[in-house]
């Protein structure tokens, strides 16, 4: 898992602590008095991504099995569109999807923002990743990135801004977590070029 720290010159979307994740984890007891831990762990290399099926800006569905054997993924996920850190996000994608897609890999960016909310921010920067919307939150929890975060000494939930490489068999090479949007986009595609 890779993590950077906020710094002042970033969004304010982005400058949390995170009160959760590292620290230390919550347990509970089942129904059978066993002991485990009652949120889900984050995601690691190696473990096989979550299933999602999201609608995307034009209200056409998308589902991770259809990159299944055909392509390698990058999921991004932002906090929330056209704010100042997921719009430089979103743009560096796009500059740089002719060489994600020289590697056989598509790109998806997901918020819980709506289908229009989605189709309005790519219209209006001229944004080519395609952008899915999660407004109940499904993929986001299954990715283990809708966590409470502290902006300003006030706590709240919201999107950790993290990104997963998922490859062609489904599996996640690389969880990355927490991560600044300046520079992003080809910090991934270097770990893409590693693989």
């Amino acid at each position: 898992v890779a993590r950077s720290n906020p710094s002042p010159e970033d969004d304010a979307s982005d400058q949390i602590r995170l009160t959760r994740g590292s620290a230390v984890p919550k347990f509970a007891f089942d129904d059978h008095n066993n002991y485990h831990r009652s949120e889900p762990e984050m995601l690691q290399p190696g473990d096989k991504a979550p299933a999602f099926s999201l609608p995307d800006a034009d209200m056409v569905r998308v589902k991770l099995a259809q990159y299944r054997e055909k392509n390698n993924l990058v999921l991004y996920f932002y906090p929330k569109d056209d704010t100042p850190g997921c719009t430089i996000e979103a743009l560096e994608f796009t500059d740089l999807q002719p060489e994600f897609s020289a590697l056989d890999t598509q790109i998806l960016g997901v918020s819980k923002d709506n289908c229009v909310s989605h189709g309005a921010f790519r219209d209006k920067h001229g944004i080519d990743v395609r952008l899915l919307a999660d407004p109940e939150g499904e993929a986001c929890e299954a990715y283990d990135v809708w966590r409470e975060k502290e902006v300003r000494g006030e706590k709240h939930m919201g999107i950790v801004r993290s990104t997963f490489i998922v490859d062609k068999s489904g599996i996640i090479r690389h969880a990355l977590y927490d991560i600044k949007p300046k520079g992003h986009a080809a910090q991934v595609l270097e770990l893409l070029r590693e693989l």
